[in-house]
């Protein structure tokens, strides 16, 4: 990639696995069965992409702008969000594989998970109010110090957080998870 700008360009079924793509701006592209896996992005901003079943798997996020994007089905596992842009950082995921990945510190509200694995994911420290967990895994993720509120969990399984270390009102759960809410007190519900 030569050039520093990209608008409206559909970039498919290429290769950048393990390169340096730095210094670039995107916007409005998409990018179909692309192979980004151990790919450098640092400082790169995308604005308004759509990433379609492609590979970021441990791909390199620092100071990169993810600003409105939307990625389906995609592999996203080991990702370190947190080191990316704060600057307008949105995103939407569906029918993606996000296990091993981190968010700590981010804003993701009114963020949706459609369809998602989750498995130990750490979010700790993330505005996660008004996000939308549907139909997710959430198996050994992390919510430490979190907001919660009306968040939506109903769908998903497997998600277990401590009420007092998290900000939950109005949280949305279903009986069936109050046991993995109320874990840390080690009860018996029947």
């Amino acid at each position: 990639m030569e050039a520093a700008l990209h608008q409206n360009k559909t970039f498919d079924t290429i290769d950048y696995s393990d390169q340096k793509l730095t210094d670039n701006e995107f916007v409005n592209c998409e990018f179909i069965n692309c192979n980004f896996s151990k790919s450098d992005f640092s400082s790169i901003d995308f604005l308004d992409c759509t990433f379609k079943n492609c590979n970021l798997s441990l791909a390199v996020l620092k100071n990169t702008g993810l600003k409105n994007i939307t990625f389906i089905g995609c592999k996203l596992m080991g990702l370190d969000f947190s080191s990316s842009n704060s600057f307008l950082f949105s995103m939407n995921f569906h029918d993606c594989l996000l296990d091993y990945s981190t968010f700590i510190y981010k804003k993701l509200k009114k963020t949706q998970f459609i369809d998602c694995s989750l498995k130990d994911v750490d979010f700790s420290n993330t505005d996660l109010s008004l996000a939308i967990f549907k139909n997710c895994d959430l198996s050994n993720a992390t919510f430490m110090e979190c907001i919660l509120e009306k968040t939506d969990f109903r769908s998903s399984r497997n998600y277990a957080f401590d009420p007092s270390e998290n900000k939950i009102k109005r949280t949305r759960v279903t009986h069936a998870a109050l046991a993995g809410l109320l874990e840390k007190f080690d009860l018996d519900i029947e």
